[in-house]
């Protein structure tokens, strides 16, 4: 008869595959590094597969590893969610979120986020960590994070997209640019411009390539900015122009400063869109929408004319 694959086998496979090294794994799951071995060589058994190649490099997944690693984060979505479910049930709203965002966003958002959520669900916890986009999508899927705040379109068939609101993108220029006495720029002013951009880790990034390539300007390929701070330093140089989020603006960059001059570009209707996102199968949906419900309240109160709720 063959042997059942328990759930105990299927979490410490997961953790396995995440850490890459037995012994990561067997710290993460609380057990002894002999103990999780064990499981594992007993999963393998019961598949009548091998799961892992066991080597110097750590723990590296065999192909067929990689397709039950697949469906063994199915399952253990579905047994979190019954739990969360129940939870839920009781005790409403509760317990620990992950909740990733990028560095474009996240400081000048989730303070204002967080707090109503501090205030609306009290035994609700959330750990916020930032990445780039490209990043933050990888994780989520890999299940480090539990939702993410993002700038928009994230593409996977293992994900679910709820969209917020359309935030502008100011242009940004030397104050002794010459066009930074307009207060209006049209898509033909920036033909033959340097154009400054963060590097391809962000969706931002395809997205002034885009532009770039519409309106004749030159992307400057021998720099990418790893932040917004950085790209607007630059900016200050007349290194080149560049697109910053309007969020970011308000919060970082003084009107009355010898600054960046910021311009509105096509009447602040050039915009990237930013939503939530989080595994279609994942347990917390109920956490989810509360989530996303707090982040429009926030968008419309907080933000009220200077975005656009979706």
């Amino acid at each position: 008869m063959l042997e059942q694959v328990t759930l105990r086998q299927l979490r410490y496979f997961a953790a396995l595959a995440e850490t890459g090294h037995y012994r990561k794994a067997a710290e993460r799951s609380g057990i002894s590094q002999p103990s999780l071995s064990q499981q594992i060589v007993n999963l393998e058994a019961a598949l009548g597969l091998d799961l892992v190649e066991r080597g110097r490099r750590g723990a590296v997944l065999t192909p067929g590893g990689r397709e039950v690693l697949s469906l063994a984060r199915k399952v253990l979505d579905d047994v979190d969610a019954m739990h969360v479910l129940a939870r839920d049930a009781r005790e409403g709203v509760g317990g620990t979120i992950r909740l990733g965002s990028t560095p474009t966003l996240g400081p000048y958002f989730l303070p204002y986020l967080t707090r109503r959520l501090r205030q609306a669900y009290p035994t609700l916890k959330v750990i916020i960590r930032d990445a780039a986009p490209v990043v933050l999508q990888e994780e989520l899927v890999a299940g480090v994070h539990d939702i993410i705040l993002t700038q928009l379109p994230v593409q996977s068939g293992d994900l679910q997209v709820e969209r917020l609101f359309r935030e502008p993108l100011k242009l940004a220029v030397a104050q002794d640019h010459p066009l930074a006495q307009q207060t209006q720029v049209r898509g033909a002013d920036l033909a033959g411009q340097d154009i400054l951009t963060l590097s391809r880790s962000y969706v931002l990034h395809n997205q002034i390539v885009s532009l770039c390539e519409e309106v004749g300007a030159h992307v400057r390929q021998e720099y990418e900015g790893t932040s917004l701070d950085a790209l607007r330093q630059m900016t200050v140089l007349n290194m080149g122009m560049s697109f910053l989020p309007a969020l970011y603006v308000r919060s970082e960059v003084a009107p009355d400063s010898r600054d960046v001059a910021i311009l509105s570009f096509r009447n602040d209707l050039f915009t990237r869109s930013i939503g939530v996102v989080w595994r279609k199968r994942a347990a917390h949906r109920q956490v989810v929408a509360r989530i996303a419900a707090a982040a429009r309240e926030v968008a419309l109160e907080r933000f009220k004319g200077l975005v656009l709720v979706e």
